[in-house]
């Protein structure tokens, strides 16, 4: 059959044939077979179904050609959608976007006001309303927004107060691993060739644990074996005893560190020492993540280690650096999501 070009149908002609088509496919007809007996080419046809797939009947419906008509908003519609965009996420309300383009903000318009504008339009209006397209943040879908609220409002500000009703110390504490083949930062090369790392297939790691005040102290302690209850109380040991005052460490809610035998332990020493836990899936409120980030970026982010030896070396080196400049330790509480606790 000699293939048609469906864009010289009627919108009424277009619309039954896609339907027709779609039809052959769902009822297992090969795309192959159907695009033959329609006329039309098999991308077509694949297109037609991958739609219908997304967006079911109302992707097949037929479409007025050219640029859409009533694109403009009611001040209070755009107020509306603005709003929308400013508190949620776009799969919150059930768009198949995960990120605010202007192509989510159109179909929310269309499905809430039955106003279709064009991404142009769009972008006009998002630029009118204070929006710009930034690199969004990565937080965990798993993350509760009303826990960590309540966290930064409530919970927090209650246990700074108990700390200094107890002439605590609060410490920041967090653990990480560290691979021999991480790499960060620019390489020179000429113009036009990309710098190659090369890979060794020898890698080999270490993995260290620190803990932090917004007065600039750092404790830390670097080992060889995987992160264990053993590991974490023998680092509590060296915390408490580095400390004249009572000790308050605020860490996440990994396994090791809400396992009995560690509990057990906190709760006989619970006169030197209490554990604080953040809210779920929260990193960006911890300051010694920010630690981790340095150690990550200068301590083996742009020299490559020989062996463990030489990489846990390294790591140590840094921390005690850094131990030598607690100016350079309590700005890590200047950073945006954590100068609540500065």
């Amino acid at each position: 059959m000699e293939k048609i070009d469906a864009r010289s149908l009627s919108p009424s002609a277009q619309e039954h044939l896609r339907r027709m088509a779609v039809k052959a496919v769902m009822q297992g007809a090969k795309q192959t077979e159907v695009a033959k007996t329609f006329g039309v080419t098999r991308h077509t046809i694949c297109r037609w179904v991958k739609a219908y797939r997304h967006q079911g009947q109302e992707a097949l419906k037929a479409k007025k050609k050219g640029r859409p008509k009533g694109g403009k908003l009611l001040p209070w519609q755009a107020a509306q959608i603005a709003k929308a965009v400013m508190d949620h996420h776009p799969e919150q309300l059930k768009l198949p976007f995960f990120l605010w383009t202007r192509e989510a903000v159109a179909l929310l318009i269309k499905r809430r006001f039955g106003v279709q504008l064009s991404v142009w339009t769009v972008g006009r209006y998002l630029k009118r309303w204070g929006f710009t397209p930034q690199k969004p943040a990565r937080r965990a879908w798993e993350q509760n927004p009303q826990q960590v609220q309540h966290w930064l409002e409530h919970e927090y500000p209650s246990i700074r107060r108990q700390a200094q009703r107890d002439k605590a110390q609060i410490y920041w504490g967090d653990e990480m691993g560290l691979r021999s083949d991480h790499a960060v930062g620019r390489s020179y090369g000429r113009k036009g060739q990309t710098p190659v790392i090369l890979a060794t297939g020898q890698r080999f790691g270490c993995n260290m644990i620190s803990a932090i005040t917004n007065q600039g102290r750092l404790n830390f302690m670097v080992f060889k074996e995987r992160f264990t209850a053993h590991v974490f109380l023998e680092f509590l040991r060296r915390l408490l005893r580095q400390s004249d005052r009572r000790v308050y460490l605020i860490i996440d809610r990994h396994p090791v560190h809400r396992s009995r035998r560690v509990q057990n332990w906190v709760k006989e020493n619970e006169e030197r020492l209490r554990l604080v836990f953040l809210p779920s899936y929260s990193p960006e409120l911890n300051p010694d993540e920010l630690l981790n980030q340095d150690v990550k970026s200068n301590a083996l982010g742009r020299q490559r280690p020989g062996n463990q030896t030489e990489l846990m070396g390294k790591v140590r080196s840094y921390l005690r650096s850094r131990q030598c400049k607690p100016d350079i330790v309590a700005n890590y509480f200047q950073g945006r999501h954590v100068q609540y606790a500065a």
